[in-house]
Protein backbone atom coordinates (compact mmCIF):
# COMPACT_ATOMS: atom_id res chain seq x y z
CA UNK A 1 0.00 0.00 0.00
CA UNK A 2 1.30 3.45 -0.90
CA UNK A 3 1.88 6.19 1.65
CA UNK A 4 -0.91 8.15 -0.04
CA UNK A 5 -3.42 5.33 0.37
CA UNK A 6 -2.36 4.79 3.97
CA UNK A 7 -2.83 8.50 4.71
CA UNK A 8 -6.28 8.64 3.11
CA UNK A 9 -7.39 5.44 4.86
CA UNK A 10 -6.46 7.03 8.17
CA UNK A 11 -8.48 10.10 7.24
CA UNK A 12 -11.46 7.90 6.37
CA UNK A 13 -11.20 6.16 9.72
CA UNK A 14 -11.14 9.53 11.49
CA UNK A 15 -14.16 10.79 9.55
CA UNK A 16 -16.12 7.64 10.41
CA UNK A 17 -15.18 7.40 14.09
CA UNK A 18 -15.72 11.11 14.68
CA UNK A 19 -19.45 10.36 14.52
CA UNK A 20 -20.22 13.54 12.61
CA UNK A 21 -20.54 12.21 9.06
CA UNK A 22 -22.78 9.77 7.19
CA UNK A 23 -21.38 7.21 4.72
CA UNK A 24 -22.50 9.44 1.84
CA UNK A 25 -20.74 12.45 3.35
CA UNK A 26 -17.52 10.52 3.92
CA UNK A 27 -17.57 9.27 0.32
CA UNK A 28 -17.97 12.86 -0.86
CA UNK A 29 -15.18 14.09 1.43
CA UNK A 30 -12.77 11.61 -0.14
CA UNK A 31 -12.92 13.76 -3.27
CA UNK A 32 -11.12 16.56 -1.41
CA UNK A 33 -8.11 14.44 -0.43
CA UNK A 34 -7.61 12.11 -3.40
CA UNK A 35 -4.20 12.18 -5.07
CA UNK A 36 -3.26 10.96 -8.54
CA UNK A 37 -1.46 7.90 -7.18
CA UNK A 38 -4.32 6.90 -4.86
CA UNK A 39 -6.25 3.66 -5.31
CA UNK A 40 -9.67 5.31 -5.46
CA UNK A 41 -11.71 2.13 -5.79
CA UNK A 42 -10.04 0.55 -2.76
CA UNK A 43 -10.42 3.69 -0.69
CA UNK A 44 -14.11 4.15 -1.45
CA UNK A 45 -14.71 0.46 -0.75
CA UNK A 46 -13.18 0.93 2.70
CA UNK A 47 -15.91 3.30 3.89
CA UNK A 48 -18.75 0.84 4.44
CA UNK A 49 -16.65 -1.73 6.38
CA UNK A 50 -15.34 1.04 8.64
CA UNK A 51 -18.88 2.13 9.47
CA UNK A 52 -19.77 -1.51 10.13
CA UNK A 53 -16.81 -1.86 12.50
CA UNK A 54 -17.88 1.27 14.37
CA UNK A 55 -21.48 0.07 14.61
CA UNK A 56 -20.27 -3.21 16.09
CA UNK A 57 -18.07 -1.40 18.61
CA UNK A 58 -20.99 0.80 19.67
CA UNK A 59 -22.75 -2.29 20.99
CA UNK A 60 -20.24 -2.35 23.86
CA UNK A 61 -20.19 1.37 24.56
CA UNK A 62 -21.53 2.58 27.91
CA UNK A 63 -25.06 3.96 28.00
CA UNK A 64 -23.65 7.44 28.58
CA UNK A 65 -20.39 8.35 26.88
CA UNK A 66 -18.06 11.29 27.34
CA UNK A 67 -19.50 12.74 24.13
CA UNK A 68 -22.98 12.60 25.66
CA UNK A 69 -21.71 14.53 28.65
CA UNK A 70 -19.86 16.99 26.42
CA UNK A 71 -23.12 17.62 24.57
CA UNK A 72 -24.83 18.24 27.90
CA UNK A 73 -22.15 20.67 29.01
CA UNK A 74 -22.28 22.56 25.70
CA UNK A 75 -26.07 22.74 25.85
CA UNK A 76 -25.87 24.21 29.35
CA UNK A 77 -23.27 26.73 28.20
CA UNK A 78 -25.32 27.73 25.17
CA UNK A 79 -28.36 28.24 27.38
CA UNK A 80 -26.23 30.46 29.60
CA UNK A 81 -25.10 32.85 26.89
CA UNK A 82 -21.92 31.06 25.81
CA UNK A 83 -21.60 30.13 22.15
CA UNK A 84 -20.38 26.52 22.45
CA UNK A 85 -19.60 24.91 19.09
CA UNK A 86 -18.70 21.34 18.17
CA UNK A 87 -16.32 20.60 15.29
CA UNK A 88 -16.03 24.27 14.29
CA UNK A 89 -14.05 24.33 11.06
CA UNK A 90 -10.57 22.87 10.84
CA UNK A 91 -8.38 25.61 12.34
CA UNK A 92 -8.56 28.28 15.03
CA UNK A 93 -9.39 30.90 12.43
CA UNK A 94 -12.19 28.70 11.08
CA UNK A 95 -13.59 28.29 14.57
CA UNK A 96 -13.50 32.01 15.28
CA UNK A 97 -15.29 32.62 11.97
CA UNK A 98 -18.02 30.17 12.99
CA UNK A 99 -18.33 31.96 16.34
CA UNK A 100 -18.72 35.26 14.49
CA UNK A 101 -21.50 33.82 12.33
CA UNK A 102 -23.30 32.43 15.37
CA UNK A 103 -22.91 35.75 17.18
CA UNK A 104 -24.52 37.52 14.24
CA UNK A 105 -27.47 35.10 14.36
CA UNK A 106 -28.00 35.31 18.12
CA UNK A 107 -27.30 38.99 18.62
CA UNK A 108 -24.50 40.45 20.73
CA UNK A 109 -26.78 41.26 23.65
CA UNK A 110 -27.55 37.54 24.07
CA UNK A 111 -23.92 36.38 24.24
CA UNK A 112 -21.11 36.85 26.77
CA UNK A 113 -18.51 34.41 25.53
CA UNK A 114 -17.66 31.40 23.39
CA UNK A 115 -15.88 28.06 23.31
CA UNK A 116 -15.23 25.53 20.57
CA UNK A 117 -13.02 22.75 19.30
CA UNK A 118 -12.02 22.54 15.64
CA UNK A 119 -11.34 19.71 13.21
CA UNK A 120 -7.70 19.22 14.15
CA UNK A 121 -8.71 19.01 17.83
CA UNK A 122 -11.30 16.44 16.83
CA UNK A 123 -8.72 14.35 14.99
CA UNK A 124 -6.54 14.22 18.08
CA UNK A 125 -9.54 13.33 20.26
CA UNK A 126 -10.57 10.47 17.97
CA UNK A 127 -6.97 9.25 18.11
CA UNK A 128 -7.11 9.17 21.92
CA UNK A 129 -5.27 12.42 22.62
CA UNK A 130 -7.99 14.18 24.62
CA UNK A 131 -9.72 17.38 23.57
CA UNK A 132 -8.62 21.01 23.54
CA UNK A 133 -11.13 23.85 23.85
CA UNK A 134 -10.65 27.44 22.71
CA UNK A 135 -12.58 30.13 24.54
CA UNK A 136 -12.98 33.85 25.01
CA UNK A 137 -15.26 36.63 26.17
CA UNK A 138 -17.46 38.87 24.07
CA UNK A 139 -16.33 41.61 24.09
CA UNK A 140 -12.69 40.52 24.23
CA UNK A 141 -11.34 41.79 27.56
CA UNK A 142 -8.62 40.03 29.64
CA UNK A 143 -10.57 40.01 32.92
CA UNK A 144 -13.72 38.77 31.21
CA UNK A 145 -11.75 36.16 29.27
CA UNK A 146 -10.50 34.69 32.53
CA UNK A 147 -14.03 34.56 33.93
CA UNK A 148 -15.20 32.67 30.84
CA UNK A 149 -12.31 30.22 31.25
CA UNK A 150 -13.19 29.71 34.91
CA UNK A 151 -16.87 29.20 34.03
CA UNK A 152 -15.99 26.60 31.40
CA UNK A 153 -13.68 24.75 33.78
CA UNK A 154 -16.34 24.70 36.49
CA UNK A 155 -19.12 23.60 34.12
CA UNK A 156 -17.06 20.82 32.53
CA UNK A 157 -15.94 19.54 35.93
CA UNK A 158 -19.57 19.51 37.06
CA UNK A 159 -20.26 17.25 34.08
CA UNK A 160 -17.55 14.87 35.28
CA UNK A 161 -14.56 15.86 33.15
CA UNK A 162 -10.97 16.25 34.25
CA UNK A 163 -10.02 19.75 33.11
CA UNK A 164 -6.47 21.05 32.84
CA UNK A 165 -5.98 24.80 32.57
CA UNK A 166 -3.24 27.03 33.96
CA UNK A 167 -5.52 30.01 34.36
CA UNK A 168 -3.66 31.82 31.58
CA UNK A 169 -6.17 33.24 29.09
CA UNK A 170 -3.58 32.72 26.35
CA UNK A 171 -3.85 28.94 26.71
CA UNK A 172 -6.70 26.60 25.91
CA UNK A 173 -8.54 24.26 28.25
CA UNK A 174 -7.67 20.58 27.97
CA UNK A 175 -9.84 17.53 28.63
CA UNK A 176 -6.96 15.01 28.67
CA UNK A 177 -8.94 11.91 29.61
CA UNK A 178 -11.94 12.43 27.31
CA UNK A 179 -12.75 9.14 25.58
CA UNK A 180 -14.20 9.96 22.16
CA UNK A 181 -17.27 7.81 21.48
CA UNK A 182 -19.91 9.56 19.37
CA UNK A 183 -22.66 7.79 17.46
CA UNK A 184 -23.88 9.15 14.13
CA UNK A 185 -27.44 9.22 15.52
CA UNK A 186 -26.21 11.43 18.34
CA UNK A 187 -24.84 13.97 15.87
CA UNK A 188 -27.99 13.84 13.75
CA UNK A 189 -30.08 14.54 16.85
CA UNK A 190 -27.94 17.62 17.52
CA UNK A 191 -28.38 18.73 13.87
CA UNK A 192 -24.70 19.53 13.32
CA UNK A 193 -23.75 20.89 9.90
CA UNK A 194 -20.00 20.53 9.45
CA UNK A 195 -19.54 19.41 5.85
CA UNK A 196 -16.65 21.85 5.35
CA UNK A 197 -14.52 20.52 8.21
CA UNK A 198 -11.36 18.46 7.91
CA UNK A 199 -9.90 20.62 5.12
CA UNK A 200 -6.17 20.32 4.71
CA UNK A 201 -5.20 23.63 6.35
CA UNK A 202 -2.65 24.37 9.05
CA UNK A 203 -3.26 25.13 12.72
Amino acid sequence: MSDTDDYILQKIKTYVWSGFYSPEEVDSMIDDILEEDANEAMLRAAVEPEFAAKAAAEEDWPEETDCDRLDGAFEELNDGGIIALHNAGYTMSDGLSDVSEELHERGRDQVRGFCFYHGQDLERAVDGGGLMLAFGAIPDEPAKNKKIGELLKYTLEEWGFTVEWSGDVGTRLSLPTLDWKRSLEQSEDEDFDDDDDFDEDDD
